[in-house]
């Protein structure tokens, strides 16, 4: 199945890694949801992924039928049921997610600043930037690095 780069990207990201088991079950869990989700009774055109074992992506092409408040507190709903199945934080916007030889880490604010302020974390260093908008931008601005990520603008005083 194939998605417009316009189709719409939500990416909720994990406070910890997920298992291999668990992963598998969220999963089958998320793909029962799309498989039914609708909009004003209109299936919508979606899917949904778990990538690095932290992150929980939702897309829908909008160019079938367009996502409405009650389909998207429909995908709340599946979240928060996961969160609570699973003892994770996915709506913690403070949590940071980065690459460090090719492992995924999550981070809190503050963790994530003093890596900052001590150079582990760099310019060069690969950060998620989970605020993409649509396809497009979470193929071409998802994985980033720093130096030209929302979070560069927000920590570059301690360069």
């Amino acid at each position: 199945m194939s998605f417009s780069p316009q189709s719409k990207v939500w990416v909720y990201q994990s406070d910890r890694e997920f298992s291999s088991t668990e992963v598998a079950a969220i999963q089958e869990q998320l793909n029962a949801f799309t498989e039914q989700w609708k909009a004003h009774g209109h299936q919508l055109k979606a899917k949904a992924e778990v990538l690095y074992n932290f992150f929980i992506v939702l897309t829908v092409d909008e160019t079938a039928s367009g996502v409405t408040g009650c389909s998207i507190d429909a995908s709340v709903r599946i979240l928060k049921d996961i969160e609570q199945t699973y003892h994770v934080d996915l709506f913690n916007r403070f949590n940071m997610a980065y690459k460090i030889d090719g492992q995924v880490i999550v981070s809190n604010k503050e963790d994530f600043e003093t890596l900052v302020n001590i150079k582990k974390i760099g310019p060069k260093t690969i950060v998620f930037n989970n605020l993409v908008q649509n396809l497009e931008e979470f193929n071409t601005k998802w994985e980033i690095p720093f130096e030209k990520s929302w979070h560069n603008t927000l920590f570059s005083h301690l360069l």
